[in-house]
């Protein structure tokens, strides 16, 4: 029996769990801060909760739009609360409970778990520290690595969990800020600073590019910066953050150009290190870039025979879906089961904004760039009658295909579900479809799904007579 030891049980390491254990492998979990990871623990399922209940606030604030009445009266948004202490009880709650059922799911397949630190001793072998500090040897035949990362800290930007905040921190908050400094216009930033403009407070978000997401779709990004703008959020682009200090009772926040910004609260959201410099990495020969992150190729295999890696500690793309596949791929490969390499192509994500924004496949930049051939169209979102009903008409569906073959090559959604939206589009890429194809599958009328469509029938091409 092959004895396969994972350090790290996020999405990468359980879901490689269980791949191995289904494959008939003898498996073994070593993990420090719970199961789940940061996914389920600090970022994915806490944050993503938090702006559930964003979400809600920002439809009671515009349900007077719908002839929604409260005690007779039209609602007023500036009479819409929340009580952040329940808001993240509940949210702490909901994460433990998800670890708790990750951590029955491999007891009844029989993983072991052991809770603890791993790291290579020189030879291979696991060297795991436990919460007493005693140390024992496990001795596997394939490791995985799938150890996270944790937020990015600016050496004058010390959080203290109180007023300097990371990510992580934000859950212990007793009270809504009463102005957010944000601290970064990535995926992250940009997703807290709306939810916490929903839930009351006045956010500025500090954005070092020229705008908002500067990795996502263009036009996507615009779109967001317009509601951000509408809604009364502050966005301050070309403006880098060199240094946060607290002061009597709240921070202030240095720019580059000497500019203060000052708020009740700073929340710093400028990118992940991987957790890979207490692994011993260098006494096994597996190679790392140079800001820490474990190499792999696109079946997860590192440097060293025998030892993989999965998740954000390779830095290849930071998603928890992608770090589950990474993991299951690196057990279908070394077990040898049948496995298809990692394609980042056919990959969906989703900004969780409001609007969300989901994408999957080649991008504009790709087009622009010349990596295909292809035409582009963009339907908006507010012709479309679903959208008009509830009252959401910010976004639109952006498809790409390729020239001649007419195949789907990648879209962006821009609207609410976006990210249930992009799911028949990820299909349409990963199996090869056409737009023809795509345009001639029945929708319900009305849905927002049915922009998705039209856009497929815009990029119809009439057959030569």
């Amino acid at each position: 029996m092959t004895r396969v030891v994972i350090v790290g049980g996020g999405p990468g390491g359980y879901e490689a769990a269980l791949v191995a254990r289904q494959l008939g492998a003898d498996v073994t979990v070593v993990d420090r801060d719970g199961l789940g990871g940061s996914a389920v623990l600090t970022d994915c399922v806490p944050s993503k909760a938090l702006i559930a209940t964003a979400n809600v606030l920002t439809e009671a604030g515009s349900s007077a739009e719908l002839g929604v009445l409260i005690h007779g009266l039209r609602p007023d948004p500036s009479l819409v609360g929340v009580d952040l202490g329940a808001v993240n009880a509940r949210i702490k709650a909901l994460a433990a409970q998800q670890s708790a059922d990750i951590r029955t799911m491999l007891d009844l397949e029989g993983i072991r778990i052991v809770d603890g630190s791993g790291r290579f001793d020189g030879s291979g072998h696991i060297v795991v520290t436990k919460a007493d500090g005693s140390d024992s040897v496990i001795e596997p035949d394939v490791t995985l690595i799938s150890t996270g990362a944790r937020p990015r800290i600016l050496p004058e930007a010390q959080p203290d969990g109180e007023r300097i905040l990371t990510w992580e921190q934000v859950y212990d908050l007793p009270e809504v800020p009463e102005r957010l400094i944000v601290v970064g216009s990535g995926v992250t930033g940009a997703e807290f600073a709306g939810a916490y403009h929903a839930l009351g407070s006045r956010v500025v978000l500090i954005s070092s590019r020229d705008h908002v997401l500067p990795s996502e779709d263009p036009d996507a990004a615009t779109v967001l910066e317009e509601v951000y703008g509408r809604r009364g959020l502050e966005v301050l682009n070309r403006s880098r953050a060199v240094a946060a200090r607290r002061t009597d009772d709240g921070v202030e926040v240095t720019l580059s150009t000497g500019e203060v910004v000052s708020g009740s609260h700073v929340l710093m959201a400028v990118g992940s290190l991987p957790n890979t410099d207490a692994l011993h990495l260098e006494s096994v020969g597996v190679e790392t870039d140079e800001r820490g992150f474990v190499k792999v190729d696109r079946v997860s295999r590192t440097s060293r025979r025998g030892v993989y890696a999965a998740g954000d500690c390779t830095g290849v793309l930071m998603l928890a879906s992608v770090a589950a596949m990474q993991g299951r791929i690196a057990m279908w490969h070394a077990l040898g089961d049948a496995v298809t390499p990692l394609e980042l192509t056919q990959v969906s994500s989703t900004v969780f904004t409001n609007p969300e924004i989901a994408t999957v496949g080649l991008t504009q930049a790709d087009l622009d760039a010349g990596t295909f051939r292809g035409d582009v169209v963009l339907v908006p979102l507010h012709p479309n009658a679903r959208a008009k009903m509830e009252n959401h008409t910010d976004g639109f569906v952006k498809l790409f295909c390729r020239r001649g073959s007419r195949l789907v090559a990648g879209a962006v959604i821009v609207s609410p579900y976006a990210s249930e939206l992009i799911l028949p589009l990820t299909m349409a890429v990963e199996q090869r479809l056409t737009v023809d194809q795509l345009a001639s599958t029945f929708t319900v009328y009305p849905s927002l799904s049915g922009s998705i469509a039209e856009a497929a029938r815009r990029l119809h091409v009439a057959a030569e007579q």
